[in-house]
């Protein structure tokens, strides 16, 4: 069949949820060697009959993006090309923006946004403060060995309050006076034996886990004061916090935590599992076994699916709710390295970041595994964690030194409404 070769016609219907883009649902017949490009034309060509300004789309076909010509889609999918196609268009995301390069003395392990602030841990065993123009704030000694997480507890106008993991195998919860800049150590968490690589605050911040080298998940109390504890008073005056609740079931490091509400636990491990943890049965839930190392793993309210990082240069899509052991739903191919680490964004349902050992940042959709929707370039060495918590910024940590900071602006509705 001609249309096969990219020759000839398709006839397809063009549909989207944005309904201010709409175009008359009537088949248009398109050559089937289409691809992005062209069908932006088509498109524009259709909504500037309206009198529409310009506008750049991306396009879905059997709920994944067309990233090369339709004919060679189709028959990738094996639909016949006698079929009417539907075609989904939807605003393209703009590309995030690079902002300011945070220099730091050491290499940076790990960054989290909150508010105005970003707060990062270096190799150094230091942790710093710092704003998203660039200013830094504060350097907070106390760790005796590399840092490898932080999270933050709670943040208003006058205090912020967040946590610390280290090589030294502890937890340190801090309290920070932003109006005199000051900083204290309020508690030191002991318990874990090896290394303490990842730690998540819960949607409550009543509670923290942790996950470590020595392969048991620990759950603290994130409050200042104790109440529940029954150590010694001696421990108690000395700053020293036990764990609430420890976990075992992995047979290697814990190398990612993530609460996915206030009594469940998503945790990723380099003995190639994702395990899902019920706090109330105190015992795992789920598990899912993968084929390989996992070095981190993001959970998405928005849409239940969990997206891993492993060594072979892939990113993977699980389905939170599966019961079937090992269903991988979708592989992302574009990294060069090994992926060291990933996170999704908490308001749009289909975007997440990865972060690896070949230098670059990538914004992924996930209905797009052949190609991400950008790579974000800046770090000169490999990239070993990146942040999404504020929707505004995407934020990475690195070998090179620096935190790169990435402005993402997109023009929702509202914004434009508003400008």
């Amino acid at each position: 069949m001609e249309v096969e070769n990219g020759e000839g016609q398709v006839q397809v219907h063009l549909k989207t949820k944005q309904e201010q883009y709409a175009v008359p649902d009537v088949p248009y017949a398109i050559e089937g060697s289409v691809s992005t490009t062209e069908l932006n034309i088509f498109l524009n060509a259709l909504l500037q009959s309206k009198g529409a300004e310009s506008v750049d789309f991306d396009f879905l076909v059997f709920d994944e993006y067309l990233r090369g010509r339709l004919c060679d889609h189709l028959r990738e999918k094996a639909i016949s090309f006698e079929d009417s196609i539907e075609i989904e268009y939807v605003e393209r995301f703009p590309a995030p923006e690079p902002q300011d390069c945070l220099l730091h003395d050491d290499w940076v392990s790990t960054v989290k946004a909150s508010g105005k602030w970003i707060l990062t841990g270096c190799y150094d065993n230091t942790l710093n403060i710092w704003t998203y123009k660039g200013k830094h704030k504060l350097t907070i000694p106390g760790h005796t060995a590399p840092i490898k997480a932080v999270d933050w507890i709670s943040l208003d106008d006058e205090n912020g309050r967040f946590v610390s993991t280290s090589q030294d195998q502890t937890a340190m919860m801090w309290q920070w006076n932003i109006a005199s800049n000051a900083v204290e150590c309020v508690s030191v968490c002991k318990g874990h034996e090896r290394g303490v690589d990842s730690v998540c605050v819960s949607p409550d911040a009543q509670r923290f886990a942790t996950g470590s080298w020595d392969t048991m998940l620990k759950i603290w109390s994130a409050e200042l004061e104790d109440v529940g504890e029954s150590t010694a008073k001696r421990a108690k005056e000395s700053g020293v916090r036990t764990p609430r609740m420890t976990l075992q079931g992995h047979r290697e490091s814990i190398s990612a935590v993530q609460w996915m509400d206030n009594n469940t636990l998503l945790t990723g491990s380099w003995d190639h599992t994702l395990k899902v943890w019920d706090l109330n049965l105190e015992g795992i839930k789920t598990e899912i076994s993968t084929n390989k190392s996992i070095f981190d793993a993001s959970y998405s309210k928005l849409n239940n699916l969990i997206v891993t990082a492993s060594a072979d240069k892939n990113l993977r899509l699980y389905d939170a709710r599966t019961n079937q052991g090992s269903v991988v739903r979708s592989t992302y191919l574009g990294h060069n390295a090994w992926v060291q680490t990933v996170m999704w964004s908490i308001t749009e349902e289909f975007l997440f970041v990865s972060g690896a050992y070949d230098n670059q940042n990538k914004l992924w959709d996930c209905r797009s595994p052949k190609a991400p929707l950008y790579d974000l370039l800046g770090h000169g060495e490999k990239v070993l964690d990146i942040d999404w918590s504020n929707p505004k910024y995407i934020v990475s940590g690195g070998a090179d030194n620096t935190v790169r900071v990435f402005k993402s602006s997109k023009a929702t509705v509202e914004n434009m409404e508003t400008k």
